[in-house]
């Protein structure tokens, strides 16, 4: 049984992006690196369906943005009860004028 060989990320993507630059065909990508078409074909759709992780932020957004979220969101809180208020007055003001 053979061993199971491990890549490290660096070379996935350095054997990918050769891939996708298209100079070299996958037949000779994985001669080269003795790897199998199957492999680089996971190894590809894999960045593809991952690349737009790569471009999203990972930062907090700044304190005083924050603050403000925290602020709007205090105020949506009070304006739902000030609905729920009103929602309720009027249902009892419109039940008795039926009565």
């Amino acid at each position: 049984m053979r061993k199971r060989r491990k890549f490290i990320p660096e070379f996935k993507a350095k054997v990918v992006l050769e891939a996708l630059r298209k100079e070299t065909s996958h037949a000779e990508l994985c001669q080269r690196y003795n790897l199998s078409e199957d492999q680089l074909s996971k190894w590809k759709r894999q960045l593809l369906e991952n690349a737009e992780t790569l471009f999203q932020s990972t930062q907090k957004p700044p304190k005083e943005e924050q603050q403000r979220i925290a602020h709007l969101e205090k105020q949506v809180r009070k304006l739902r009860v000030a609905i729920d208020i009103h929602k309720k007055a009027e249902a009892f003001l419109n039940a008795s004028k039926k009565d």
